[in-house]
């Protein structure tokens, strides 16, 4: 299937009539979750620009975000989700657990079951990830939070300078330019990944000589002694 201008209804129907030439019968909940005002995926004419240009660039974005984040991963022993996008708020993220149990989640994200965001947060988390804006904010950004926030995260010093703690979202963000423009934008993601973390372990008196090691090479299973 070319990519190209269209509409989400037509690209809905040309997906779905491509699934079943190959044999493959499925079937899709086709209502958007996680924003405002949705329309079901065969009724959208409304949205239908594609910009070529701009895809690839995100997800060029996404590439090296996720190289960053896997070996952030890497350094830590507890239970941990792998880097994964989310296509409904079209984030990519990496959360950690500290494997104790948090308050009900009082739910309320948009077109999203209660049910799936009460069970994504039954346990203490740290979360960080890349979010291309919208809302809130206008522009890229990395962001990270915890739930629940302890005493003291949204007070606590982060780095890099650029980095900030946002009333409006609840969460630290780090503008994506603040990252593509550093001398090394490996090492200032990983900065921003590590100190809001630890913003949200020590504030909540996580277990961190369990929970964490050393890093180590993101898809290489470490070496029992």
């Amino acid at each position: 299937m070319p990519l190209k201008p269209q509409s989400v209804a037509a690209f809905y129907a040309a997906v779905m009539a491509a699934l079943a030439d190959l044999g493959i019968e499925v079937t899709i909940d086709d209502m958007p979750n996680e924003i405002a005002n949705p329309i079901r995926f065969p009724d959208d004419r409304q949205h239908a620009s594609y910009d070529a240009a701009a895809a690839q660039r995100f997800w060029r974005v996404l590439a090296n975000a996720d190289r960053v984040f896997r070996q952030f991963r890497t350094a830590f022993l507890g239970k941990c989700s792998p880097v994964h996008f989310f296509w409904g708020s079209f984030d990519l993220a990496v959360t950690r657990f500290s494997g104790r149990r948090a308050p009900l989640h009082p739910g309320g994200v948009p077109h999203l079951p209660d049910d799936v965001v009460r069970e994504a947060y039954s346990h203490e988390v740290s979360s960080a990830g890349f979010w291309p804006g919208g809302g809130a904010i206008d522009y890229p950004a990395f962001y990270s939070y915890a739930y629940p926030a302890p005493d003291g995260f949204a007070s606590a010093r982060v780095r890099p300078d650029a980095a900030f703690f946002s009333k409006d979202l609840g969460e630290f963000l780090l503008p994506y330019d603040a990252v593509r423009s550093a001398p090394s934008p490996d090492d200032t993601l990983m900065e921003f990944l590590q100190t809001t973390y630890e913003a949200a372990a020590d504030n909540a008196k996580w277990d961190r000589a369990a929970l964490e090691c050393a890093q180590g090479k993101p898809g290489r299973p470490r070496r029992v002694t």
